[in-house]
């Protein structure tokens, strides 16, 4: 029996949720809505954020992109505009975009830097 507890999939998840999740504190969390325009969970009666499935994928997109691949918030930036750019235009194409498009595309570069780095290895021998 493993250790971890396991995760309820909910329909909205409060940023306290959210922030355990990530682990990133709730602040950093409402300072990245200021920065990246994507990210803009909307807000029930109360005014309490409320986190869908999809917020909480671009929010560790957005975590991997600063924190492992040290891009800039700027360059973040950027990158997540281009990949929007490529979203919008596989739904002008498809018209049917899959939900997780984001970490598709996260895993398929991590595959082509790993091919790159072998490569780079074996014209260096």
């Amino acid at each position: 029996m493993s250790s971890d507890p396991k995760q309820i999939k909910k329909l909205y998840y409060s940023i306290g949720e959210v922030s355990k999740m990530t682990d990133l504190k709730a602040y950093v969390l409402r300072y990245w809505e200021t920065e990246f325009k994507q990210l803009k969970p909307p807000k029930n009666r109360a005014g309490n954020r409320t986190y869908r499935q999809n917020d909480i994928d671009l929010i560790l997109f957005i975590k991997d992109l600063l924190y492992n691949k040290k891009f800039t918030i700027e360059g973040a930036r950027t990158q997540l505009a281009s990949i929007g750019d490529d979203v919008k235009t596989e739904q002008k194409v498809e018209k049917e975009v899959p939900v997780k498009a984001l970490p598709a595309k996260k895993e398929t570069l991590v595959k082509i830097k790993q091919e790159l780095e072998t490569l780079l290895e074996l014209l260096r021998k």
